[in-house]
């Protein structure tokens, strides 16, 4: 557990410059709505406690300004700077090393009880306001644009923006061949 603490506060030191010491990066409600999601939220859910992992989750969004669903899953080293008004869903998948900002919404697209939810690859930046929707996937080291809307899969490496996003910049894979 203290490992898994120690690393977001060097990500948010890491990560945002205006973060200039150990002490500053504990002020961040983003880490205090990932750390209450990993370790309270997603564990009571996981146990069927579905009430009390609702009222946890909504406790800590009036707290921080932060949403997310306790059944979400987050991976290790996820960073929300300035998260006020960030919304994660029920199905929701968030790899490591993810780094999003305020008004970032992972939104569903469906009323059936399935996968409806964005999975967000290890990586990835997701900017300021920018909405997803759906059952989609944003590829590894993606990165997504403020205000963008995203409704489509987006390849890894990719840099889309827009309403609807579009890719703008891609990063060159490289082809190996046998010669």
């Amino acid at each position: 557990m203290f490992d898994r603490l120690h690393e977001d506060v060097r990500t948010a030191l890491e990560t945002d410059p205006a973060a200039g010491s150990v002490a500053e990066a504990l002020l961040y409600p983003g880490l205090y709505a990932v750390w209450l999601h990993v370790y309270v939220c997603n564990p009571l859910w996981e146990r069927g406690h579905q009430f009390t992992a609702r009222l946890v989750s909504q406790l800590v969004r009036g707290l921080t300004g932060i949403e997310i669903h306790p059944a979400a899953t987050v991976g290790r080293r996820v960073f929300v700077d300035h998260g006020m008004g960030v919304v994660v869903g029920e199905t929701a998948e968030l790899g490591d090393d993810v780094n999003m900002y305020h008004g970032v919404t992972l939104g569903g697209a469906s009323s059936e009880r399935v996968k409806r939810h964005p999975t967000v690859e290890d990586g990835v930046t997701l900017g300021a306001n920018a909405t997803l929707v759906g059952d989609i996937t944003v590829g590894e080291d993606a990165k997504v644009g403020a205000g963008a809307v995203v409704v489509e899969d987006v390849p890894a490496g990719a840099t889309v923006v827009g309403n609807p996003a579009e890719v703008v910049e891609r990063e060159e894979s490289v082809e190996l061949t046998a010669d």
